[in-house]
């Protein structure tokens, strides 16, 4: 979604993490963790973890602003993408890691602990509806990398279970504005 906003065209590998293709030698010279995405660049530099590549193509690619342009934009997105990472898209996949087995041949899964981080994610959204009643988009009042990733953690909650319910008024509102983006259709 982020590349569809810049206007960025390039060629996608899919690799499927439920056969493991993840964890080959081939996929841990490009990243020792065995995590996807990795972006390799033509030189076969490999550059891992998503807000990474973000930030690379943003740099590359200063407009559309996705990561701000001031110093205190800059920051307050960041600090927004940081807090739906870790609070929100974090939570929702350790739920999905130890609730559903999906990884039980690689991970030891721990169904407590994955109830929680799916408690956790869900009160998260309440902290998102508390912002939304004050700012259009998640970071401000502008779209940007935040709201990207919010919206993917949300699509993806779905999987197990957490979804947006009518008390989320503000989060509905901007659930449905991005979504009709034509990045979110790419």
């Amino acid at each position: 979604m982020f590349l569809a906003e810049k206007g960025i065209d390039m060629e996608y590998v899919q690799v499927d993490i439920q056969k493991g293709e993840n964890l080959s030698a081939e996929m841990r010279a490009k990243n020792p963790l065995g995590k996807v995405p990795v972006l390799e660049l033509d030189d076969g530099t490999c550059i891992a973890e998503t807000d990474a590549i973000c930030t690379y193509f943003e740099a590359l690619q200063p407009q559309p602003s996705l990561m701000g342009t001031s110093p205190l934009e800059k920051a307050t997105i960041a600090m927004w993408q940081r807090q739906v990472e870790l609070a929100l898209m974090l939570q929702v996949g350790m739920c999905f890691q130890h609730t559903t087995g999906y990884f039980k041949d690689r991970m030891l899964p721990v169904p407590e602990y994955g109830k929680e981080a799916g408690v956790n994610a869900s009160k998260y959204l309440n902290i998102l509806e508390r912002r939304l009643e004050l700012n259009d988009y998640i970071a401000g009042p502008r779209f940007s990398i935040a709201d990207i990733t919010a919206l993917c953690a949300i699509d993806f909650a779905r999987v197990v279970d957490i979804r947006l319910t009518e008390k989320h008024k503000n989060l509905n509102a901007w659930y449905q504005k991005v979504s009709q983006r034509e990045s979110a259709k790419a």
